[in-house]
């Protein structure tokens, strides 16, 4: 891809997807799961944009949503509803409601008062829920605390004996539907052992339901395969596969794995123009026009981004904070990064950025967010435009 003309073309900061290399990916862990049932469910929020959540659906994939907006997104793209999961710990009774009514794949249960209120709605519709619990296998997953999930001290799923209760529950239950189970420690992992160890364990459980007479369909591992940012060495997908496989030997279940950052980090591009430099001391800045409202991993988790100058003259470097605009402290690339020589207008292109970038991106300092723009097949085009002044406060200005 020429980041250069992009930029010229599509003005900066900007993110831009290469959606052949999310094909890649894609095609990569599906053949890791060849010759057994199974569903790739994309997880809306790594990278919502509705013509990337369309082209996986184009692939066959289903999706993982963690809110009704998401939901509404998946089915707007033409993902179709019997692939549709919904997620997350905080659904209202509104989100339930809807949920039930576009007759999704299932809802995956977090709590015991979310299951009664689950039963209760689909009670009230006269319908039947689908549901699948979510796990809490208490394995430490091996990654950063904040995408730590797999925990009791994690806010997500349940525990075993809770589960097992709420199993019951759901199958002596006139509206609901006990379908699946769900489990998933985390994101950004690349041991495979915390992965296979909750399997083992969740499998198990599968088990003991049968020797109750709850027979599950799918087997919900949930996402989490880490990627390269730096140097972390990643866990292939088809040793991934065979984790799982061997932890669910002798069961008839349907895999359902939810990628999301492995599809698409490694497939995205933040682009961002050098406004200034500057020196405070012995400490060396480049300002960019990009900030934190535009990509927040890394004042969020102190991550790493690769951050590459297009410059002709590489030789000459200097260590500088690489900042932008937005009037906190917080408001980083990176810090201490080794940068060649820039000037003025000179364009930075940081990597990884096809995750958890433009989604978590707010219109802080009254700032509006990044363009958009997919590559495939060589081709360019516009999937979300630039916001403007106007889009900002279309929803305030009517009432001053």
């Amino acid at each position: 891809m020429n980041f250069e003309q992009l930029a010229k073309k599509y003005k900066t900061p900007l993110y831009v997807y290469n959606l052949d290399n999310m094909s890649q990916r894609y095609e990569e862990l599906k053949e890791a799961f060849k010759g057994r049932k199974s569903i790739l469910a994309y997880a809306v929020k790594a990278n919502s944009n509705l013509s990337v959540v369309k082209h996986f659906g184009d692939l066959g994939s289903g999706a993982d949503c963690v809110s009704i907006g998401e939901v509404r997104r998946a089915l707007l793209a033409g993902i179709p509803h019997y692939k549709v999961i919904f997620s997350g710990v905080g659904k209202s009774d509104d989100e339930i409601h809807e949920a039930i009514l576009s007759d999704i794949l299932y809802i995956n249960v977090e709590s015991e008062a979310e299951l009664l209120r689950v039963e209760q709605i689909a009670k009230e519709l006269g319908k039947i829920s689908r549901i699948s619990v979510r796990v809490n296998p208490n394995i430490d997953p091996k990654t950063h605390p904040y995408i730590s999930t797999g925990l009791h001290d994690n806010k997500f799923g349940v525990d075993i004996n809770s589960a097992k209760r709420m199993y019951i529950l759901a199958k002596n239950s006139a509206s609901l539907d006990p379908v699946g189970i769900h489990f998933h420690i985390g994101s950004q992992l690349t041991h495979l052992e915390p992965i296979y160890e909750s399997a083992v364990i969740v499998a198990d459980m599968v088990r003991s339901l049968e020797a109750i007479d709850i027979e599950l369909k799918f087997f919900d591992i949930g996402g989490g395969l880490g990627v390269t940012y730096d140097a972390e060495v990643t866990i292939k997908p088809y040793d991934y596969a065979q984790a799982i496989l061997g932890a669910i030997k002798g069961l008839d279940l349907t895999i359902i794995c939810e990628p999301g950052r492995f599809l698409t980090a490694n497939a995205g591009y933040f682009l961002t123009k050098v406004l200034y430099e500057k020196q405070n001391g012995d400490k060396k800045f480049v300002v960019v026009d990009g900030a934190m409202n535009d990509l927040l991993r890394p004042s969020l988790y102190n991550a790493y981004h690769k951050i590459e100058a297009l410059v002709d003259d590489k030789s000459k470097t200097k260590v500088v904070d690489i900042v932008g605009p937005v009037c906190e402290s917080g408001d980083f690339f990176a810090k201490n990064y080794e940068l060649p020589e820039v000037k003025r207008n000179d364009l930075l292109v940081i990597h990884s950025a096809g995750a958890y970038g433009f989604g978590m991106g707010s219109n802080y300092n009254t700032r509006g967010r990044s363009a958009e723009v997919a590559v495939k097949g060589g081709e360019d085009r516009l999937i979300r435009k630039r916001e403007e002044f106007e889009d900002i406060i279309a929803l305030e200005k009517d009432f001053i």
